[in-house]
This record gives structure tokens, C-alpha cells and sequence, in this order.
């Protein structure tokens, strides 16, 4: 694949509508826009970009199902495209500022890691087995994200139910963290967790995360002394509470495999 282009075109593909972010060589944006689903607004923007800058590189984060327009479109236009894998693009995006997940910055850092890092990229072939094999675990993948986002809303709704003080201070991303979930699954709940006391769950969790604990657990004790009271169905949610917790470690784990095959 010729790493040099005019224009890298990032796409953050979407069911009805991508956005699309084009990066020239010194990593000026010129053209930052979302765009419906459909091929004449697809071409328009790449023939416009070639017309206007010369050879663009198309990428898209995902190859398949909704992204298989675009690809179509892209090869059709005589660009040439290229594929960024999940994993690659989970481990760029950290690389770069702001934790909110946007489409428009999506499609940045797609433009901009082709851009940069073009040994992260994959390409795309017509009548490639890879494409044909990233296709399914793409399928896969996609599937996967559903099914933790549903276990994740289902944990969010128990912890809700029965301390709304402790479930905010899971705010984001805090609920999926790895020792988040290790000490639910340990814990259960408010009452487990009052009962091993800060102390010692301060100490448990020392043993089994690289980081330094003490401002999450603060961050959780704090929360548990918000509310004194036990409300109806506590044991019983804090005894579903772990499977959950364990369900969504099970399927992270899964969608890490996928991702890993992936990057193969």
C-alpha cells in the first residue's frame, strides 16, 4: 500500500449517516462533515477531495455490514482504502486528548493513525480470504459490543435500584473497569461491601490491580454513606449483581480474542 497521499480519509461509519474527517499531509483537516448513507454523498466528497488534492486514502473502521457502502463507493471512485481494526483503534485513541467518544473525533483519529502509524492499517481486497475473515469477526465484534452495553445497562439498573449514590459513583467508564468488576463479583454489593470494611477492601484490592486503589475505594465508601437504608430487594439484587459483573468480564474477554484474531 503507497503511504503517500494527498488526503487521508477517515470514516467513522454509521447505520444511516458516517462522519468523515480528511487529513492532509501536515494534519490539516480539510473536510470534517457527517454524511448520510447513501452513494451519491459518498462519492460527491471523494471525487471532490481528488479533484481537489489528488490520491486519497479511504479507511474505515469497519469493512463490513454498514460499511460495505462506503468501501464499494471508495473503489469505485478509484480511491484506495484501507481498514483500522478495533484494537488498534481503542489502543490510538487513548494517544490522543479528551475521554468523550465522538463521532467526529472518532473519524479524526482514524484519518490521523493512518496518517501517522500506516503499519496499523489493513487492507482492503475485493477478493481477499483476510477481508472475508475480518468480515465475520467484525460481525462478531459488533454483536459482542451490543451484548455488553445490554449487561452493563442491566448491572447500572440493579445498582440503581438499591443505592443510586453508589451506581453514580460508577459514573462512564468506571463500572467496566477490570477491578470495578473483580470487586463486585467479590463483594456483591453495599452490604458485602460494608461488611468488609474499607480497610480490608482497600487491601484486597491492592493484591489484584496494578494501580493504587485507594481513591476509587474512597470514591465508593463515600457513596455507601450517602444511605443508611436497605431498601426491599437489596439481597436479592446483590445476588445477581456478581453474575453480572462476571458477564461482562466473560464477554470483554471474548471481544479481546476477537479483536486479537483481528489484528493477526
Amino acid at each position: 500500500m503507497n503511504t503517500q497521499y494527498a488526503v487521508w480519509f477517515g470514516l467513522d461509519v454509521g447505520k444511516t449517516s458516517h462522519h468523515g474527517c480528511g487529513l492532509d499531509p501536515a494534519g490539516e483537516r480539510v473536510f470534517d462533515h457527517e454524511l448520510p448513507q447513501d452513494e451519491a454523498s459518498l462519492r460527491d466528497v471523494i471525487t471532490s477531495l481528488q479533484d481537489e488534492h489528488g490520491r486519497v486514502l479511504v479507511i474505515v473502521d469497519q469493512p463490513n455490514t454498514i460499511g460495505e457502502l462506503p468501501v464499494a463507493v471508495a473503489r469505485d471512485c478509484g480511491a484506495d482504502i484501507a481498514y483500522l481494526p478495533g484494537l488498534a483503534m481503542r489502543k490510538a485513541a487513548d494517544l490522543y486528548p479528551g475521554q468523550a467518544k465522538t463521532d467526529a473525533r472518532d473519524a479524526f483519529i482514524i484519518a490521523d493513525t493512518a496518517r501517522t502509524m500506516p503499519h496499523r492499517l489493513r487492507s482492503v481486497d475485493r477478493e481477499s480470504d483476510v477481508l472475508a475473515n475480518l468480515k465475520v469477526l467484525a460481525g462478531t465484534d459488533e454483536g459482542l459490543a451490543h451484548d455488553i452495553t445490554r449487561a452493563i445497562n442491566r448491572l447500572r439498573s440493579l445498582l440503581l435500584q438499591i443505592h443510586p449514590a453508589l451506581e453514580r459513583a460508577f459514573k462512564r467508564t468506571v463500572l467496566t473497569r477490570s477491578i470495578v468488576l473483580d470487586l463486585l463479583i467479590r463483594y456483591r454489593g453495599p452490604a458485602g461491601l460494608r461488611a468488609a470494611g474499607k480497610s480490608g477492601v482497600k487491601r484486597w484490592a491492592r493484591n489484584h490491580t496494578r494501580k493504587d486503589p485507594s481513591a476509587l475505594i474512597d470514591a465508593i465508601f463515600d457513596a455507601l454513606a450517602e444511605q443508611t437504608l436497605t431498601v426491599p430487594g437489596s439481597q436479592a439484587s446483590e445476588s445477581v449483581v456478581p453474575r453480572h459483573a462476571a458477564r461482562i468480564k466473560a464477554l470483554k474477554a471474548e471481544r479481546a480474542e476477537i479483536e486479537a484474531e483481528a489484528e493477526e
